[in-house]
């Protein structure tokens, strides 16, 4: 089941939510204010490969 991120328009609450795939998308109610008024979000993930690079393009750090 994919994991998407909402947040509140109402209460700007921001949480998660599992939807099946055989479910009709819906968007869920808040769970903070119980709001109808809530919007999905485009999420962004890390993987972490166990392989390390020499090129790194974070300024906090990284493998050298």
């Amino acid at each position: 089941m994919p994991l998407y991120e909402y947040r509140c328009r109402d209460c700007n609450t921001k949480f998660e939510e599992l939807v099946g795939k055989t479910v009709p998308e819906k968007t869920p109610l808040c769970p903070s204010c119980g709001s109808e008024s809530c919007e999905r979000l485009f999420s962004t993930f890390a993987a972490n490969t166990g392989k390390r690079s020499s090129s790194s393009s974070c300024s906090t750090g990284g493998f050298t």
